[in-house]
């Protein structure tokens, strides 16, 4: 539980500081858009902050390999078509969850606090969903 607490408060701190020295909102997918599609002077911070998010995974796989479980082909399946419906829901949601969720609802955005509602309702639909088909409900 402690380590939950930690991670909300870096969290909560990243996307804080964000905020107030760069003036911008710390959605993962509005960042990598940015990179893919860059603007005038506004790739370098970009490029960076996706890098560390990578090399953290790695740091922390180094560091604790027991923070990562092995999947079985059938979840990595499972997984990829997860990561599939999420980035279309992204593009649908006009964002991602860690923008809307953490960021948006922060400041209060009722499109966000609507947008978090549907990832989570969709999100509980499609686990019981994929529970049925693999006959684990």
């Amino acid at each position: 539980m402690i380590n939950a607490i930690i991670g909300g408060v870096l969290i909560g701190l990243a996307v804080s500081l964000m905020l107030l020295f760069n003036g911008r909102v710390t959605g993962i997918s509005g960042i990598l858009g940015g990179i893919i599609r860059p603007q005038k002077n506004d790739l370098y911070w970009r490029v960076f902050f996706i890098g560390g998010l990578l090399f953290g995974g790695f740091i922390l796989q180094y560091l604790r390999p027991t923070a990562f479980i092995q999947l079985s082909s059938a979840l990595r399946v499972d997984y990829m078509i997860a990561g599939i419906l999420v980035g279309f829901g992204t593009l649908l949601g006009n964002g991602c969850t860690s923008g809307h969720g953490v960021c948006g609802i922060s400041r209060l955005s009722v499109r966000s606090i609507v947008a978090t509602f549907t990832f989570i309702i969709f999100g509980i639909i499609s686990v019981l969903i994929f529970k049925l088909v693999r006959g684990s409900l």
